[in-house]
């Protein structure tokens, strides 16, 4: 899994073994929170969700974009 940024867009890339997508930095805080609910609405899945969540908060806090 793969987080990058082009400060010149402001976008940001997620990227897995399967897929890659792009979103603007601005619904940064909207996936957070998406990845979370996942985690707490499926916790069958074990820690599926944790390293993308990792992930995406570590680049909120580098950016100073504000997340819950």
């Amino acid at each position: 899994m793969r987080i990058t940024h082009d400060p010149e867009t402001s976008v940001y890339t997620h990227s897995k073994k399967a897929w890659s997508n792009s979103y603007p930095l601005s619904r940064l805080p909207e996936w957070i929170a998406f990845y979370k609910k996942q985690r707490q609405d499926f916790p069958r899945a074990g820690r599926i969700y944790d390293e993308d969540i990792e992930a995406l908060e570590a680049l909120a806090r580098r950016l100073n974009i504000p997340f819950e």
